[in-house]
């Protein structure tokens, strides 16, 4: 299937950096909470991530990653998760997640 250029340019993908990780331990398959700020615009959105192969809630706080900002909330067990935060599965198909390869400002939108 393929996506017009003005198809595309509606997702809103930006920078934000985790500020926040816990277990989710309520969710059906391994998953962190996580809090990830996009700065004054968008603020902080929350948001579960199934990447608990690769991440530990220690070594995410300040991690940059890239989220789709606009994408209606969404229930996942207890959670609201207001962000689709990025990534690619490895060999294993386990979650590894997207980020800027340079040091950019948060709320950067990807183009």
């Amino acid at each position: 299937m393929t996506i017009s250029f003005e198809a595309f340019m509606k997702v809103d993908i930006r920078v934000g950096e985790i500020t926040r990780a816990e277990p989710f331990p309520e969710a059906r398959k391994p998953a962190f909470k996580l809090w990830v700020d996009f700065g004054p615009d968008l603020g902080v959105r929350k948001s579960s991530a199934q990447i608990t192969r690769h991440y530990d809630v220690a070594t995410l706080r300040g991690r940059k990653v890239l989220a789709v900002v606009n994408f209606p909330p969404r229930q996942i067990g207890p959670v609201m998760s207001e962000i689709l935060v990025l990534g690619v599965p490895d060999e294993d198909g386990e979650v590894v997640l997207l980020k800027p390869d340079k040091d950019v400002p948060i709320g950067g939108r990807m183009f």
